[in-house]
């Protein structure tokens, strides 16, 4: 069987959490997490980062931080996974969900603004598949209405929109680093601060409500409850995990980027005729190589694919449901306008195997089984 995905490994992981081990600090907030940390910042020149116990738990904070209350209203698409929507939910905000676009599956930026009420306070624009919403339109529309844009990039470390990094042009940026993401720690993710007016805020929320940060930097002498918080931090055992990563971040980049292309290439022929679409990657982006995906004629086709790859021992998958039209999307929100785009489209994406140092006739022997089912119909 040819996996849909293996979590990405290097070879120094045994040796890093050996060291943490031997160390006696395993808790949060040690050498590698502030190394992880560091190496962020540095790399994406971004004004502070934080590692969370997931991409999940990063929003949580980033929208606890924009100050929402009840009856506030949070814009994000339908087409993404339910943590872009519980983070609003959890800090008391209404949902708004805006359709996408079809090309690049991401929140179409062109309805943003006619779904912008007095209620509006947050815009969340999840970069799908590490390729970049149109961040020059949304970050107008929220400087023109007073709002506040937190990026979920949780598949879109590495990627650039006009030269800039993902996570790094709102006011909050998020990375997941779960196992299916092009760097993982297991479970685990970051905030990207943009604002150093957040920085000592969000030091409390991460640390249960604490100035411990600030204890620990000597600019108090005992640290204490200050105001509300959680648990945000990683084991230092999973930072030690996504070092080795971090150390080797070009090569798993370009190795992922390498197959990609495979697809693209290999795959071409099928697109040109019409018989599938392809990703659509806007001038001024560069994506990370975090999926590849194609798009059938139908549901029904689409299922068929899944079940004769699946026939042949390759493990493909379809992605999102769209949110609205879950229970829970019902009792949260509501979705502005016409619903386009967002269910259809989702209804034929397919996800083909893609990860760090997946074989080379792997990727051959799926794209030659694509190309026998197209034969049939």
């Amino acid at each position: 069987m040819i996996c849909f995905n293996i979590p990405p490994y290097i070879g120094t992981e045994f040796e890093y959490l050996k060291k943490v081990i031997e160390n006696h600090h395993i808790s949060g907030d040690g050498d590698f997490t502030k190394k992880c940390n560091n190496w962020i910042e540095k790399r994406f020149n971004a004004q502070k980062v934080m590692l969370t116990t997931s991409g999940t738990t990063a929003l949580d904070m980033a929208l606890l931080l924009c100050g929402l209350s009840p009856g506030d209203e949070v814009i994000l698409p339908s087409y993404t996974f339910s943590s872009t929507a519980t983070a609003p939910v959890l800090a008391g905000a209404n949902l708004v969900f805006v359709d996408i676009r079809p090309d690049t599956m991401n929140i179409d930026e062109t309805k943003i603004e006619g779904a912008v009420t007095h209620k509006t306070k947050v815009i969340i624009a999840m970069h799908y598949a590490g390729v970049s919403c149109e961040m020059d339109v949304i970050m107008d529309i929220a400087r023109r209405h007073n709002l506040m844009v937190v990026e979920d990039a949780a598949q879109a470390i590495m990627s650039t929109y006009k030269g800039r990094p993902l996570g790094t042009i709102g006011d909050f940026g998020c990375y997941s680093f779960h196992e299916t993401k092009n760097y993982s720690m297991g479970e685990g993710g970051a905030i990207v601060i943009n604002n150093p007016a957040y920085n000592e805020r969000a030091e409390v929320l991460r640390e249960k409500g604490t100035n411990r940060s600030r204890f620990f930097r000597g600019q108090v002498d005992k640290y204490t409850w200050v105001d509300f918080g959680d648990s945000y931090l990683p084991s230092e055992l999973n930072a030690a995990y996504l070092w080795a990563q971090l150390e080797n971040a070009d090569e798993i980049n370009e190795n992922r980027l390498k197959t990609w292309k495979k697809y693209w290439n290999g795959l071409r022929e099928l697109k040109e005729s019409g018989k599938i679409e392809f990703p659509f990657i806007p001038e001024g982006c560069i994506h990370n190589g975090h999926m590849f995906y194609l798009k059938c004629k139908s549901l029904e086709e689409r299922t068929a694919l899944i079940s004769y790859l699946k026939s042949h021992g390759i493990l493909a998958v379809f992605h999102y449901v769209p949110l609205h039209s879950s229970p829970a999307g019902s009792k949260y929100g509501r979705f502005y306008g016409a619903d386009n785009y967002t269910t259809i489209e989702s209804e034929r994406l397919i996800r083909l195997p893609l990860y760090y140092k997946i074989q080379e006739e792997d990727v051959e022997k799926i794209i030659q089984i694509v190309k026998a089912f197209y034969t049939m119909i």
